[in-house]
């Protein structure tokens, strides 16, 4: 098949694109930035795009001769980052992808959301009937895309919404260097008492939800919480880390609220002078707030079974790491 991947250069888009290319299938990627893989993807096939989904007429071309797209391409959360660029992105994005997938008679678009439309969860696991409460734009944003992408699905279109977990993995950028690299200094800060629920998502596994939501008719217009098999305790996930690594760990835990203060205090110092705080609310929030969901519905409807557990893929990470001079 013809596949558009938007977001294509990122961290899972890349590994979408490379799972795509290795079935064989044409793929087109549109991205804003080049990002890490911009190199690696043309090298491997791709026909790599720079441009933004805000751009209704390139999106349209993007679009062309396509049966299936996976919409990825986000305004991801900074915190000196206008809402309106949340807006423009996350919300009349989707719709120009949405909107040139139905006129250009695209087979299938699966739209990537985020588990953290959802916000806190007062009563884990959740499922995809627990209240939306999201807790930040981005958040707000993206279930606005979700919106958008049922309003097209009234219209004839066929979509499907994908709630992805905590996503890591080879590549990955994000929380998960930072928790690797605190850990292989031997000791670990703990802001609570590490018992806060935490999902993990291996990037191989989402990958392989984003092709059976292409391939399953009876996913059109429903949403899906995509994680791994099993949620854990931050505390366990530190554990893991160190185990992966090979390396003692100390775990010393402390009090949540002068963390707290602490990043207001960053963030009021930081934010007018536009320089991104070292340290902010939604980051030390991460000690205090559930994440954990069933994942039955995705079993159900789409053949869902995530085939990678949390030792293997948090010992393929570091491995990576590692291999990378990330630590």
């Amino acid at each position: 098949m013809k596949v558009l991947v938007t977001g294509g250069t990122g961290f899972t888009g890349s590994h979408l694109v490379r799972r795509l290319l290795e079935r064989g299938h044409a793929v087109r990627v549109l991205d804003q930035a080049p990002g890490l893989f911009h190199d690696e993807l043309s090298e491997l096939g791709a026909d790599v795009w720079l441009g933004s989904v805000t751009d209704p007429t390139l999106v349209g071309r993007a679009v062309e001769g396509c049966e299936v797209v996976h919409h990825l391409a986000a305004a991801f959360r900074k915190i000196n980052l206008p809402k309106r660029i949340y807006w423009q992105v996350n919300v009349e994005g989707t719709r120009n992808v949405c909107a040139a997938s139905l006129a250009g008679g695209v087979k299938k678009v699966v739209y990537c959301s985020t588990q953290g439309v959802h916000g806190d969860i007062k009563n884990p696991p959740g499922d995809e009937d627990s209240p939306i409460a999201p807790e930040d734009y981005y958040q707000f944003t993206k279930f606005e895309g979700e919106r958008v992408v049922l309003e097209q699905v009234e219209k004839g279109l066929d979509a499907t919404i994908l709630r992805p977990t905590a996503i890591y993995g080879p590549g990955d950028p994000g929380r998960f260097l930072l928790i690797f690299r605190q850990v292989m200094r031997g000791r670990f800060y703990m802001f609570s008492n590490g018992k806060a629920f935490y999902h993990p998502l291996y990037i191989d596994n989402l990958v392989d939800a984003f092709e059976l939501a292409a391939a399953t008719p009876v996913s059109r217009g429903r949403a899906y919480l995509i994680a791994d098999r099993r949620y854990c305790t931050i505390e366990e996930l530190v554990r893991g880390a160190a185990e992966a690594l090979g390396v003692p760990i100390r775990i010393q835990k402390l009090p949540f609220r002068p963390l707290w203060l602490a990043a207001v205090a960053c963030e009021v110092i930081c934010t007018p002078f536009g320089v991104e705080p070292p340290l902010f609310r939604r980051r030390v929030d991460w000690f205090r707030q559930n994440r954990a969901f069933k994942i039955t519905r995705a079993h159900t409807d789409l053949g869902y079974d995530p085939k990678v557990d949390l030792p293997s893929g948090l010992a393929m990470t570091a491995r990576w790491y590692r291999d990378h001079k990330y630590l």
